[in-house]
């Protein structure tokens, strides 16, 4: 049974919504883009599958989403929230996985290991912004000093698998799938497909990590 809290930050309440694992071993934190919430599809995939394999999965929404507004602050403000929200992720005495989709793994990227976070997933991490590779963000990814896993649409706008850079994290290429792991009609694989090749990666990765 899922709960919910409201968590104060300095940069307004953000909400947690508890997934609770089967006899835990780890919490996996994940949070949405700058675009969505935690209704995407690959975050209820995740929050779906992962308990029964022993990880407690807590969907973080950001102060902004929890206001109801419609476009996401500056970074700075994205790392004020998380950080705020960190404390009660490790409530339950676990190791913590910091996580997210889009802006949420670049949130994971940039604070992991100043919290003490004990690994870094990263869904659709953007590269950079669509049709601007000169304004890379790699630095993030390549700085999480922490076990990291990307998993990134071959399609992804934000940047396709072959433009990361050579790095101390693992890749998983979803193909055909874009920033949301949507395939097109014509793609040789079906959206469920490619919904079950993300969760296999995570769960695969992260069950890597059990002590």
């Amino acid at each position: 049974m899922t709960t919910s809290e409201i968590v104060p930050t300095d940069a307004g309440d953000a909400r947690i919504t508890w997934c609770p694992g089967k006899k835990p071993w780890a919490v996996l934190a994940l949070s949405h883009g700058a675009g969505g919430g935690i209704e995407a599809r690959d975050l209820q995939a995740l929050a779906g599958a992962m308990p029964a394999r022993g990880v407690t999965v807590a969907l973080v929404e950001q102060p902004w989403r929890v206001a109801g507004k419609k476009v996401a602050p500056a970074p700075k403000t994205l790392d004020t929230g998380w950080r705020g929200i960190w404390p009660a992720l490790g409530a339950p005495g676990l190791p913590v996985i910091a996580g997210g989709r889009s802006a949420g793994a670049r949130v994971a990227c940039r604070t992991g290991q100043e919290l003490g976070a004990a690994a870094v997933l990263a869904l659709s991490f953007p590269l950079h912004p669509p049709g601007r590779p000169e304004k890379s963000r790699a630095d993030e990814l390549l700085g999480t000093g922490l076990p990291t896993l990307v998993v990134q649409g071959g399609n992804d706008s934000f940047g396709k698998p072959a433009e990361f850079p050579e790095g101390p994290y693992r890749l998983v290429e979803v193909p055909y799938g874009d920033h949301g792991f949507a395939v097109a009609r014509r793609a040789p694989v079906t959206p469920d497909g490619t919904l079950a090749l993300v969760v296999e990666s995570v769960t695969s990765w992260v069950t890597s990590l059990r002590p």
